[in-house]
């Protein structure tokens, strides 16, 4: 890993009755990070800070490698942003959902077709480009807004909850996909999720975040090694004695 591709230095959001932070967090330049935490505890409002979802509206820093975030448009950032229910615009096809971001950034078209083929071959999603997203599976609509999302190459990938609605079979294979696609690509992905295994499977550090706070940061391999409080340590399922929860 080279430079920081996330700093984050006392972030606070306020939306409604719900406070996000105050956290600090830094994820390295092509690290695999994955933020742990329960369902309302802030996971996918940090993704959408991050993507510049709230401009104006948290307190302090975020940086991508180095530059404050406050001074990149949103459409500069560089970032590939998968939602929990992928987020692919029904009435468009397979392939026209794909190829959105690079028609609104005015990608040659012959650039845009090597990449749509490139990537739908990679994803094994060649045969459904002319379908609609009601007539494919879970496990498709995955590959296909994981492909939308790599079109305009990003530096960074946010997945939310990528996988939690998939069967565990197609669940192990995309799994296998997403660290393909890391090597090719060597962005830096931060996704989010309850799942401890996926967390520990995929991820090289993993955050815990509870209601809106970030309450632990440890290597994927220690999870469940590292002594925590006792608000982590009920989260994680266990004692709080440092010993290996199985």
């Amino acid at each position: 890993m080279g430079q920081d591709a996330i700093q984050i230095e006392g972030l606070t959001l306020r939306r409604g009755g719900f406070t996000l932070g105050p956290l600090s967090l830094t994820v390295g330049e092509g690290e695999i990070f994955a933020l742990l935490g329960h369902t309302g505890a802030g996971k996918t409002v940090l993704l959408e800070t991050l993507a510049g979802f709230y401009p104006g509206r948290h307190e302090g820093c975020i940086r991508l490698f180095g530059r404050s975030a406050e001074e990149i448009p949103v459409g500069q950032r560089e970032m590939g942003f998968v939602y929990q229910d992928y987020g692919l615009f029904p009435h468009l096809t397979v392939e026209q959902n794909i190829t959105y971001g690079p028609r609104m950034h005015h990608m040659p078209r012959a650039e845009t077709e090597k990449k749509l083929d490139a990537l739908t071959e990679m994803l094994s999603i060649r045969h459904i480009r002319g379908r609609y997203p009601a007539m494919i599976s879970g496990g498709e609509k995955q590959r296909a807004a994981l492909a939308r999302a790599l079109m305009l190459d990003p530096k960074i990938l946010l997945l939310d909850e990528p996988f939690s609605a998939l069967d565990p079979g197609t669940r192990q294979k995309l799994y296998g996909e997403l660290r393909h696609i890391h090597e090719m690509f060597g962005c830096t992905i931060l996704f989010v999720t309850h799942d401890f295994h996926e967390a520990q499977q995929l991820a090289q550090r993993i955050g815990i975040l509870l209601n809106g706070r970030l309450r632990a940061v440890c290597d994927a391999d220690r999870l469940f090694v590292e002594r925590y409080d006792e608000d982590v340590t009920s989260f994680l399922g266990g004692s709080h004695d440092g010993t290996e929860i199985i």
